[in-house]
């Protein structure tokens, strides 16, 4: 039964792009900050509730520190894409962001001696022409928008054509983390999957709790975490897909690994139903070259 819970993780992570959408506010400076401390909150209960109290595994503590390079890359990465989801569309965030499989799979190529076909070869040059043309496309949209005197520029979506640059940090940082989280559990099994998620999730309840007491005691910015609304279902979401995917990718892999990473089809969507993104006919284009990319990594990396 791998279908049902991989479905679950493609709704789950798609609507969690538009609640961290909806939940960034760009009057609010701390607003990306709040945001990774609703997430490390969440995957701090998590931890409690599923792994310690339902299915009673002892943790480890040495591999907190053992895993943080792994832990250290994902919530910074993270981080970056909160805050850039100010001021960029969702619908053109998401996909740059999961490409950051193509980064993993150059590193480990280049660095670990994997092995890439022509097809994969394909799919990264695909994604990274894609990347190219959205950040050519969204110079340009500015540069118009400039020129219109009479219609002013939404900062909730840019600010400026750089705006471009967090989906690119992200996919670059989370490639990373991706390619040592393989170095650590499948080239050199260093400790078992559940250890590693479990220091993931507890790393980043910790610096959850400390961002809350810098936010709350160094510049006395209140963290309403039941006010929070927008921000608490996107980390409850993130969380469900998470928690979902681990069943899903080990019941058949080869097939669950292509339908997950389509969950950026999911993102696109509500954005435009539920955010009113509008992106012209050669953005739209573009991003459906990078879903397939990214689609045609995951078909193969199992």
């Amino acid at each position: 039964m791998w279908f049902l819970p991989a479905l679950v993780t493609v709704l789950a992570w798609g609507t969690a792009d538009v609640f961290y959408k909806k939940g960034n506010d760009p009057k609010d400076r701390f607003s990306a900050t709040k945001t990774t401390v609703m997430v490390g909150l969440v995957m701090g209960l998590h931890v409690l509730f599923y792994y310690v109290i339902y299915e009673g595994i002892a943790y480890d503590w040495k591999n907190l520190l053992l895993y943080l390079p792994v832990s250290s890359m994902y919530i910074l990465s993270m981080a970056v894409g909160y805050f850039g989801l100010r001021y960029i569309e969702v619908s053109i965030s998401s996909p740059i962001s999961n490409s950051s499989g193509a980064v993993s799979a150059l590193l480990t190529f280049f660095l670990l001696g994997g092995t890439m076909n022509n097809i994969q070869f394909g799919a990264v040059a695909a994604i990274s022409i894609g990347i190219l043309l959205l950040s050519i496309f969204e110079k340009k949209e500015f540069d118009e928008e400039l020129k219109q005197e009479n219609q002013g520029i939404d900062r909730k979506y840019r600010v400026g054509a750089i705006a471009i640059v967090f989906p690119i940090l992200y996919s670059v940082i989370d490639g990373l983390g991706t390619f040592l989280d393989g170095y650590y559990l499948e080239f050199k099994q260093i400790m078992p999957e559940d250890q590693a998620n479990m220091s993931y999730e507890l790393t980043f309840f910790m610096v959850a709790l400390l961002l809350w007491a810098y936010l709350e005691l160094v510049k006395h910015e209140r963290v309403l975490v039941f006010s929070e609304r927008a921000k608490g279902l996107a980390a409850i979401f993130e969380t469900v897909g998470q928690f979902f995917y681990v069943g899903a990718i080990a019941s058949n892999a080869i097939i669950v690994a292509p339908m997950i990473a389509s969950y950026s089809i999911v993102s696109v969507l509500l954005g435009r139903i539920f955010l009113k993104e509008k992106l012209s006919a050669k953005q739209y284009i573009v991003i459906l070259m990078i879903m397939i990319g990214i689609a045609i990594l995951g078909f193969y990396d199992g």
